[in-house]
């Protein structure tokens, strides 16, 4: 037996209750491919099913009731702060929220299984006064649900094994699912992000849109996010712009306006750096956020207006 699983099998329960726990604390490790290894492993019988289930509905509690206090005491704040540390690339802070209010205390219950809603809910929560009692029971009942699918889905796997007479091998297999199911996971949550990206791209602001919209006296949010090096061909920039390189941008989140255009633009291929700054900003809650098509050098190649950048700002970045 590889040492590995000789030693998941020996604390099986003890790694299942930390894994559950630092994964809904909001450390990006996904814990639906230890669930669903655990459960093949119940069939078996050198793991306990109520015991895994006990596990795993108690590593979402503790987690869940810390974020509900959390989220009671620092409000919007909290929320923010998962949405930067989820995997989900498009978590949509807005959505869940409005997701929560319709829904109340049932949410709870398919929380677990809904990207977005499963990193917030619980301080969401607690922001909005839910009486503790019944978040407690609410959450018990989801993460009960969440750990019954994952489990069971693993257990019906184990069944099978045993009565396709492969029952000494059941452990091993359990060993290389449980990689697979990982590997396979990351690679999913890999392609969605990517996917996003080149969704963004898609969705990039022709230049002459954004000149049209500034004629208009349109208000627009407008982000140079080239690096102070880039300023030296060209001191210049649109009318308007906002000098933030991408990690003074993460800095300055709650500057970014959410309730106007947001625009970004660099000079790198395809517009790459602008696209990724969109996804991040859309994981905060600003959804008005798209890359201008081109960058600055289109801009400039159309003879759009520009304007010079104040040397104070370029020898602050330059210093920085």
């Amino acid at each position: 037996m590889p040492v590995a699983l000789s030693f998941f099998l020996e604390y099986g329960y003890l790694i299942l209750f930390i894994w559950v726990l630092t994964e809904q604390l909001g450390i990006p490790i996904p814990s639906a491919p230890l669930l669903i290894t655990a459960g093949t492993l119940t069939a078996t019988h050198r793991l306990s099913l109520p015991l895994v289930l006990l596990a795993i509905v108690l590593g979402c509690l503790i987690s869940d009731i810390t974020w509900y206090f959390m989220g009671k005491r620092y409000g919007g704040a909290v929320v923010r702060l998962l949405c930067r540390l989820s995997m989900e690339s498009n978590t949509c802070v807005k959505k869940t929220e409005g997701y929560f209010t319709r829904n109340g205390e049932r949410a709870l219950l398919l929380a677990k299984f809904i990207p977005g809603l499963n990193t917030v809910a619980a301080p969401i929560a607690g922001q909005t006064s839910m009486p503790l009692h019944l978040f407690i029971a609410y959450d018990a009942a989801g993460s009960l649900l969440y750990a019954l699918a994952f489990t069971l889905g693993g257990r019906f796997f184990g069944d099978f094994l045993k009565h396709s007479n492969l029952v000494s091998s059941v452990s091993h297999t359990a060993g290389v699912l449980f990689v697979l199911l990982l590997i396979g996971f990351l690679i999913y949550r890999f392609t969605r992000q990517r996917a996003f990206i080149r969704e963004m791209r898609t969705a990039r602001l022709e230049p002459e849109d954004l000149k049209e919209m500034m004629d208009r006296g349109q208000d627009v949010f407008i982000v140079d996010l080239r690096h102070p090096l880039d300023y030296l061909p060209d001191p210049r920039t649109l009318p308007g712009a906002v000098n933030l390189t991408p990690d003074k941008l993460v800095e300055h989140t709650e500057e970014i306006p959410r309730d106007r255009d947001v625009v970004l633009f660099c000079t790198c291929p395809s517009e790459a750096t602008s696209a990724k700054m969109a996804l991040s900003l859309r994981k905060i809650g600003v959804f008005r956020v798209r890359p201008l098509r081109g960058g600055f050098d289109e801009w400039k190649r159309l003879g759009f207006p520009l304007e010079d950048i104040p040397e104070s700002i370029t020898a602050a970045q330059a210093a920085s």
